[in-house]
């Protein structure tokens, strides 16, 4: 697995939606690119003053939201991820 290094996260994308609120099924083209996703592995964050790591503001496991095109996509023994930075982390979702 890979390890994010700084302000980084390493996030699995939940699946799209594949009917529309109204029930039509919709091509793959047409389907919104995933914006929720898994939290797989973090970074270490910032440094303070000391040169020691401040940790981030998620965890493995935690279910975010993120920005629409943030991130750079990558592929891992067939599945794809994401390594987004923090700041396009917008929220945690909590059940």
């Amino acid at each position: 697995m890979l390890k994010p290094l700084g302000e980084r996260v390493l996030v699995r994308p939940l699946e799209a939606e594949e009917t529309s609120a109204g029930g039509i099924i919709l091509p793959e083209a047409a389907q919104e690119r995933p914006r929720e996703g898994e939290v797989i592995a973090v970074g270490t964050g910032e440094m303070d003053e000391d040169g020691e790591p401040m940790g981030l503001s998620v965890e493995e496991g935690d279910i975010v939201i993120y920005a629409s095109f943030g991130g750079t996509e990558v592929t891992i023994d067939g599945e794809d991820y994401l390594i987004i930075s923090e700041e396009d982390i917008l929220a945690v979702r909590e059940d």
